[in-house]
This record gives structure tokens, C-alpha cells and sequence, in this order.
């Protein structure tokens, strides 16, 4: 056995309740030890010993005792050396006040409790001398024989290291079971990010590609029918071309944002959102301290954000919009505001690029936010709240 052994403290789960083990088998567990400290209590101060204010004093040592046991029980927990020996020095303490009152079953079930506890939660060095002096004192006030005490008091200490046995294999399987629970986490994350990358090439081989084409094809039709003389077919032609080419571009521009998602790679929202209006003259204000958001979270503060401006360029043309990001300790909140155009609230959770803020809202749900839209004193309000 090396110095280490000697030393150190028994691992954190061995000292701390047993997590595997099951309800019904700890309230049975609990059971018998009410049960036979009941037994012992009753034995004791109902012999005739006593009288009823000493039963009352002895009672109340009782629980002076129980909350000694659990401060004890917590102070090995954190590995606190020093309080821990004068919790069990205390114990031991009230185990000799006991034996001087005559109440000797109560003081032996001490002696033993201290001497078998201190060498199971406590370091060797420590557990084995504090071990000693509860069995000297055990020895001191034991009426049998000498050679039954020394028996009893190698027994007591062998059940001891025992139980400081048993408990750190525990504690080394209870352990390993969390590290190989990480380690399985880990892996399906790995598993899922590598499905999603895989997905990710899949969109850019097929859609991202399909929708390049389209802009080349489109761009080349918009060219061949500016050669053409001007007439009103022509420019109807043109004019659906152009937003053809239009709506390509937004859905390649959206296909590559899905990709980004999907690779992990998401740019932060306040540049995604002044990315928005570069073209026109809103205002985007960030508040709180920034950080990453989630994935859900991010997606869904970027689809409503779309949406709200898509809704007020069409229904509030020409108004000022403010976008307001703020940053929450538990929550990002997301308000688009603009100053002018009121329409129904049915109207407007049905318009938009395909989304739909009826949709946005179901969205916020899922993730347990919520999403208002209304008019406001000046203008309409669309407000998200989402954890994160």
C-alpha cells in the first residue's frame, strides 16, 4: 500500500449516496434502521432507568446525534478533514455521555458507528488512528472479556475497510458509467453532425447547383431579351425574368445560409440582420452582452426577421423600421417595428415569402418562446422571445 493510499480520500461517488440504487430499496433500507433504532430506543428508556425528563434529555441527544451524523456524513462529501474529526470527536463524546448515564446500548451502537464509519469515509491516516481511539473507548466500557472485545474490535475495523472497499468499487463503476455515458454522447453528436454534413453536400450538389444554373440561364435570357425591340410583350417578358432571377438569387442565397446551419457554421444574427437592410434605410440596434445562439434558436430569430421585413415593405412601404436584437440571460428577444401601415393581423400572418408568422409562431412554441404581432402605438410590432 503506497503513501497515496494512506492519504487520499475515497472517491466522491463512494461517499455520496448510492444513485443507482433503487427507491423501494432504499425505503426498506430506511425502514429497518428506523425500525430497530426505534427497538433499541424503547429497550433503553422504558427499563425503568430513566425518569420522564431524562427520557425528554435523551430524545433531544437523539437528534443531537442524527444531525452530528449527517453534518459528518457532508464534511467527508466535500473532503474536509479537520471538521470532520470534530463532528466524529463529538460523537464520540456523546457516545461516553451516554455510557456514564447507563444507557449502554445506545453508547456501544456509537462506539461502533464512529469506529466503522471513520475508517469507511475517512482518509486512512485519519480513519485508522480515529478508528483506535472510538474502539479503545468502546474497549474501556465493554463488560465482557478482553479476548470478545479485541474479536469484536478487529471485526468492527475489517467491516469498515470492507465497506471502504465496496464503496470505492462503486463509486469506480458508478464513475466509469458517467465517463462511457459522455463518451457515447459524444459520439452521437459526432454521429449526427457527420448525417448533417452529409445532407449538406447533398443540397449543395443537387439544389445549390440546380439554382446556379438557373441564374446563369436566367441572366442569359435577360440579355437576349434587352436586344429585342421595345414593345409590351417584351417587357412583360423581361419584367418576369428579372424577378425570376430575383428569387433564384434569394433562394440560392437561402439554400447556402441552410447550408451553413447545417455545417455548424452560422454566422452571428446582428450581421445576418444588417445584412438584411443593407439596401434600405432601417435601423438595427443590438442590446445585452452577444453570444451564440442555438441553432433552432438562431433559425428562428432569421425567418421571423424576414418575414416581419417582408411584410412591412409590403404593407408599410416607405415607413421607418426599427429592428431591435437583445441579448437576455436566459432568452434572446427579437422586435421589428415599423412606423406606419396597418393591417389585420390575419392578413398578415398569411402574407410573407412562403413562412408565415403564423408559422413562425408554432416555431417559437416548439422551442418555448412565444411570438406577439400587433399594431402598436405608431405602426406594427412583431415581438420573438425564444430561450436561449
Amino acid at each position: 500500500m503506497t503513501a497515496v493510499n494512506w492519504t487520499s480520500w475515497p472517491l466522491r461517488e463512494a461517499l455520496a449516496r448510492d444513485t443507482t440504487r433503487s427507491r423501494a430499496r432504499g425505503v426498506i433500507t430506511w425502514s429497518v434502521r428506523a425500525g430497530l433504532l426505534t427497538l433499541m430506543l424503547w429497550g433503553t428508556l422504558t427499563g425503568g432507568l430513566f425518569g420522564p425528563w431524562e427520557i425528554v434529555v435523551g430524545l433531544v441527544g437523539v437528534l443531537v446525534c442524527a444531525l452530528l451524523a449527517v453534518a459528518f456524513f457532508r464534511t467527508t462529501i466535500d473532503n474536509r478533514l479537520w471538521p470532520s474529526l470534530g463532528l466524529l470527536g463529538a460523537l464520540m463524546l456523546a457516545a461516553l455521555g451516554a455510557e456514564q448515564t447507563g444507557a449502554t446500548v445506545p453508547a456501544a451502537v456509537l462506539w461502533c458507528g464512529c469506529a466503522v464509519t471513520s475508517m469507511e469515509r475517512l482518509p486512512l491516516a485519519a480513519g485508522v488512528p480515529a478508528a483506535a481511539v472510538t474502539l479503545g473507548g468502546y474497549a474501556l466500557a465493554d463488560s465482557d472479556d478482553w479476548a470478545t472485545t479485541a474479536v469484536t474490535a478487529a471485526g468492527l475495523c475489517l467491516a469498515g475497510y470492507v465497506l471502504r472497499l465496496d464503496a470505492e468499487a462503486r463509486g469506480s463503476a458508478q464513475r466509469l458509467l458517467t465517463q462511457e455515458r459522455a463518451a457515447r454522447a459524444v459520439e452521437a453528436e459526432r454521429a449526427a453532425l457527420d448525417e448533417r454534413s452529409r445532407i449538406a453536400r447533398e443540397i449543395h450538389d443537387v439544389l445549390a447547383h440546380s439554382l446556379s444554373a438557373q441564374l446563369v440561364h436566367l441572366e442569359a435570357a435577360r440579355l437576349l431579351i434587352e436586344r429585342e425591340p421595345t414593345g409590351e410583350f417584351r417587357d412583360q417578358v423581361l419584367q418576369r425574368v428579372v424577378a425570376a432571377r430575383s428569387m433564384a438569387r434569394e433562394g440560392l442565397s437561402e439554400t447556402r445560409q441552410a447550408l451553413s446551419a447545417l455545417r455548424g457554421e452560422v454566422s452571428p444574427v446582428e450581421d445576418f440582420l444588417r445584412q438584411l437592410v443593407t439596401a434600405e434605410p432601417f435601423e438595427v440596434r443590438v442590446e445585452g452582452e452577444r453570444r451564440p445562439l442555438t441553432a433552432h434558436a438562431s433559425q428562428a430569430v432569421r425567418r421571423v426577421a424576414q418575414e416581419a421585413l417582408t411584410n412591412a415593405r409590403k404593407h408599410a412601404t416607405g415607413a421607418r423600421v426599427l429592428i431591435r436584437l437583445e441579448y437576455r440571460p436566459d432568452e434572446v428577444v427579437l422586435e421589428v417595428k415599423d412606423s406606419g401601415g396597418r393591417c389585420p393581423r390575419g392578413e398578415l400572418a398569411a402574407s410573407g415569402s412562403g413562412y408565415g408568422l403564423l408559422g413562425m409562431r408554432e416555431r417559437a412554441e416548439l422551442l418555448g418562446g412565444t411570438l406577439d404581432v400587433g399594431p402598436d402605438e405608431e405602426g406594427f410590432v412583431v415581438s420573438l422571445r425564444v430561450p436561449a
